[in-house]
């Protein structure tokens, strides 16, 4: 059985890649702060899940997790990076304390958890790295600095492996998911309105679409997915006439009042 080990599994997307990877037969791990929620989705999912309580922004922690999961299950085949938190806001608004919190979810999390069992895929020559991001990271918007800034890390952190990890067996994939009807909202009171307007002209997703595609990712790999169609056609449009792009975010997106 393959193993796939999901970090964020408590709620929305983890949660529901869990759930997915679980059908197409792999032993989840499900990694986030709360072990009641983590409880909670384990037992949905049945015997195929593992609850694994676990702060990944912290690296001594997650050292000490991947050393209970190399023990207990093996190497994981499969490793998705699906924490992440921030609000959106300006930089005058957003406190260096809130800066490092968004940097902590998703990069830091993201990095440590990678790093954790790299030189045991490597070894193995064989694995499948997955990281869940925004638009943002690639196309940002105003008012979400703090937000955008994390995300592009992470996007550089996917970059960065993917020329270390040429020819080893082991992959990189960056997914990046349009607006999405998951818990996000209802922590983040405002950032809904702080999405541009023109967002409106691609589906908002659910989050167990989102899981499925994340589970198709881990079986036929690739090393950046952009999800659904329309915002992979506002990618390619912005790969030709950028400045286009990035002007219709800031004219339909939050205005200074």
């Amino acid at each position: 059985m393959k193993t796939a080990l999901v970090t964020g599994a408590s709620s929305g997307i983890g949660a529901d890649a869990a759930k997915h990877l679980a059908a197409r037969g792999y032993q989840v791990i499900l990694v986030a702060r709360g072990q009641t929620l983590l409880q909670k989705v384990a037992q949905q999912i049945g015997s195929n899940a593992i609850a694994e309580a676990c702060d990944a922004s912290s690296g001594e922690k997650v050292l000490a997790l991947a050393e209970r999961v190399r023990q207990a299950y093996g190497v994981p085949d499969v490793i998705v990076n699906c924490a992440g938190a921030g609000e959106m806001k300006r930089i005058e608004d957003t406190s260096p304390d809130e800066a490092l919190l968004m940097a902590k979810a998703p990069y830091l999390a993201a990095f440590n958890v990678t790093h954790a069992f790299m030189r045991d895929m490597l070894r193995r020559r064989s694995g499948i790295i997955i990281h869940i991001n925004s638009p943002a990271s690639i196309m940002p918007w105003p008012s979400s600095v703090g937000y955008a800034a994390a995300r592009w890390a992470l996007r550089g952190l996917h970059e960065s492996l993917r020329q270390d990890l040429s020819g080893t067996g082991v992959r990189s994939c960056h997914v990046v998911f349009a607006t999405v009807d998951s818990p996000y909202f209802e922590h983040n009171p405002g950032a809904q309105e702080r999405i541009p307007k023109i967002a409106k002209t691609v589906r908002t997703l659910s989050t167990d679409e989102c899981g499925r595609v994340i589970s198709e990712v881990a079986e036929n790999p690739k090393s950046q997915f952009i999800y659904p169609f329309m915002l992979r056609l506002y990618y390619w449009i912005y790969l030709v006439l950028p400045a286009l792009v990035l002007w219709l975010l800031r004219v339909t997106g939050h205005r200074r009042t």
